[in-house]
């Protein structure tokens, strides 16, 4: 964990200078590697310390990661405007400060589990016994991701294409983000109080109702709507943490890192289907048709137990 930030940001940094696809693919693998190696143990370091308030405590976790994700978009604009794609490697210097902090205040704390060395079937066991809930969270997570990948990864482009500036554009996906960061700040401290599924029940309503209202509205109608669509977007993802970070297992980490694949990979997969989406169908409609298919999540957390 200590090496991650600077692992990722070296190798993120040097991808605007890529000189050759192979290069760039390397970079890209390298540093998703690293953000996994990070995005892993870190949710049970915070369970650990959540005490029963686990929801507030993923809740503080995910609003830094928000926090830097609804700042980046206009730091690397603002870098590129200055110095060309080549400012992007101005921020190397970042993730390397950053793993210097990590080192004075982690490195002699032990995160490992307090457990003796188990056996496949032990795992096996593990699997089994979380399948039910992992197969729930990957439905929901599997009819959102489409929607959350047009928003996060696209929305530039979208707004582009409907002859919005390139700067309006990455401002509209810092907005979106900081709206992110709100909600993941109060959905897992909310969650504490009503309970895990109806949280889950009020950001699946919500989302895809205002990503509708955004499609639909122009000018601060639209900024509002965007605002308030990522309040509910973002909002699953401390609850789910807090759900999966509550599973009673001797083997935490284990168990998140199977939530933590499962993200990953529907996230990438959808990444993916909406960029071929997008270029045959437009993405005009294809926003469209993602919106739609995210109000199926609803009746998979009806089915969850309380």
């Amino acid at each position: 964990m200590i090496l991650t930030p600077a692992v990722t940001a070296i190798a993120m940094s040097l991808v605007p200078v890529a000189p050759n696809k192979l290069t760039l693919v390397l970079l890209v693998l390298l540093s998703g590697i690293s953000s996994s190696f990070f995005h892993v143990p870190s949710p049970v370091m915070m369970r650990k310390v959540s005490g029963n308030r686990i929801g507030m405590g993923m809740s503080f976790y995910m609003v830094g990661g928000e926090l830097a994700r609804s700042a980046g978009p206009v730091a690397v604009l603002g870098a590129v405007e200055l110095w060309g794609l080549q400012g992007v490697t101005y921020f190397i210097p970042t993730g390397m400060l950053a793993s210097v902090v990590l080192y004075f205040k982690l490195r002699k704390i032990s995160i490992a589990e307090s457990v003796n060395a188990a056996s496949g079937l032990e795992y096996l066991k593990t699997i089994r016994n979380f399948f039910p809930l992992i197969t729930s969270i990957a439905l929901i997570l599997f009819f959102r991701a489409a929607m959350k990948s047009a928003l996060t990864f696209y929305l530039p482009v979208f707004l582009n294409g409907r002859g919005e500036s390139l700067w309006f554009s990455g401002i509209a996906l810092s907005i979106l983000q900081g709206a992110g960061v709100a909600g993941t700040f109060l959905a897992g401290t909310i969650s504490d109080k009503i309970g895990r599924r109806n949280a889950l029940l009020i950001a699946s309503i919500g989302a895809p109702v205002l990503f509708f209202a955004f499609l639909y509205t122009t000018g601060w109608l639209q900024i509002l709507a965007l605002i308030a669509t990522g309040l509910f977007l973002f909002a699953s993802g401390p609850v789910f943490l807090a759900i999966v970070n509550e599973y009673k297992t001797a083997h935490n980490n284990f168990v998140n890192a199977l939530f933590m694949t499962t993200t990953f990979l529907i996230g990438a997969i959808m990444v993916m289907v909406v960029g071929l989406m997008g270029d045959y169908f437009s993405l005009e409609l294809t926003y469209k048709i993602v919106g739609a298919f995210a109000f199926l999540s609803v009746p998979v957390v009806l089915t969850m137990k309380k």
